[in-house]
């Protein structure tokens, strides 16, 4: 799979809004066929600051977002309201999901 971690610094005054304005991008992604996960989290350390963690099937997966109409409009509509170049790591990993973490691993008689 295609694993993919991206920083975006909002400018603070779009920081509460970034939910509603990247909900067109994000919706129109997760229904992508190869997109895995797609998913926006928030930083606990800077209110400005959105991680997304994404993943792709594959190559072709990944092609075919960044080629999408949905990914040429947000090149266009999510920059405005960016505070600088978003920062990325992009990585092809040899599985399909999420793996469990062992060293914190939660007894199933819970």
């Amino acid at each position: 799979m295609i694993f993919i971690t991206a920083k975006f610094r909002v400018l603070a005054e779009h920081a509460d809004r970034w939910p509603q304005i990247a909900a067109d991008f994000t919706e129109a992604t997760r229904a992508e066929p190869g997109c895995l996960w797609f998913d926006w989290s928030r930083s606990v350390d800077d209110p400005t600051e959105y991680v997304l963690v994404e993943a792709f099937r594959d190559d072709q997966a990944g092609a075919a977002h960044v080629q999408s109409a949905h990914f040429r409009a947000a090149q266009e509509t999510l920059p405005p309201h960016l505070a600088e170049t978003p920062r990325i790591v992009n990585a092809t990993v040899p599985q399909e999901t999420w793996s469990l973490l062992g060293e914190m691993a939660v007894p199933e008689s819970r």
